[in-house]
């Protein structure tokens, strides 16, 4: 298994310790993030992007996505700079994707508005990409208030757009739980994104972020089980570590308890062979 890790994670880490973190995990890169304001953390900790593609680089690791602009699907000029922008962060650090999130807020999400919306962006960003040689990766999110919940449709869009070149999915396997556990696309995808949420007392509709944590054997996602379906589908692409959950991010030794989870992971994936 290719594994990875999101920043967001181990969001406290400085950028450094979390490329050493990354390294003695065995991953093969990770995910930055330039969506923790809150936490007082810039992008790459304020480094010029092409020091820090060269840090990850140095590390043994690829920048395998730079996250992210929010939310893509509600297309206009300014978002379209925004675009623009990433992009070129992504290519001066040596990135492999960006990545586009579809707005969550309850609005937008009404049938025909989305599709319109979707493929109004997606067919602007695409010129974009080509023109950079850059790869975007764009995440469905499975909450009710979604703008975009289906891999389906986004999977009609990019076949009828002709895009799949450059426009690949994130299978997360907290949000397809909770979009249903609808097909598998792993033609379409880019980035495999793991969580757990082992909460018993919890509906699929009360899940949200501050609930994923480490994947153990309580997990009621079934992402050992998706994992396996995309690996025995053909997916060979990166398995990465998004832990929002204020308790993950706070672990005191994730060295250990990460890699724990990742071996527990890779010992049941043996099982299904």
């Amino acid at each position: 298994m290719k594994k990875a890790l999101n920043q967001m994670t181990t969001p406290h880490l400085s950028f450094a310790a979390f490329l050493d973190l990354a390294r003695a995990l065995g991953c093969v890169g990770v995910e930055a993030r330039n969506d923790m304001d809150a936490l007082g953390r810039p992008l790459f900790d304020g480094m010029d992007p092409a020091e820090a593609g060269q840090m990850v680089r140095d590390h043994g690791l690829r920048l395998v996505g730079l996250s992210q602009i929010y939310p893509f699907n509600v297309w206009d000029a300014a978002r379209k700079d925004e675009v623009a922008a990433l992009i070129a962060t992504a290519k001066a650090a040596g990135a492999e994707t960006i990545s586009l999130i579809p707005r969550n807020d309850g609005t937008g999400a009404g049938n025909g508005e989305r599709q319109a919306n979707l493929r109004i962006a997606l067919k602007d960003i695409y010129p974009m990409l080509v023109a950079a040689d850059m790869v975007a990766l764009v995440e469905p999110l499975g909450f009710g208030r979604s703008s975009l919940r289906s891999k389906q449709e986004l999977v009609d869009t990019i076949v009828a757009l002709d895009i799949a070149d450059r426009v690949k999915l994130v299978h997360d396997t907290f949000h397809h739980a909770l979009a249903g556990g609808e097909d598998f696309y792993p033609a379409h995808t880019g980035i495999v994104h793991i969580s757990a949420v082992i909460d018993p007392s919890l509906t699929l509709d009360e899940m949200h972020d501050e609930h994923r944590v480490l994947v153990g054997p309580d997990d009621r996602l079934g992402t050992v089980d998706q994992i396996a379906a995309l690996r025995a589908a053909g997916y060979d692409g990166p398995v990465s570590y998004e832990c929002f959950s204020p308790e993950t991010q706070a672990l005191r030794d994730p060295l250990h308890d990460i890699g724990a989870s990742f071996a527990y992971i890779e010992a049941q994936i043996e099982a299904y062979v």
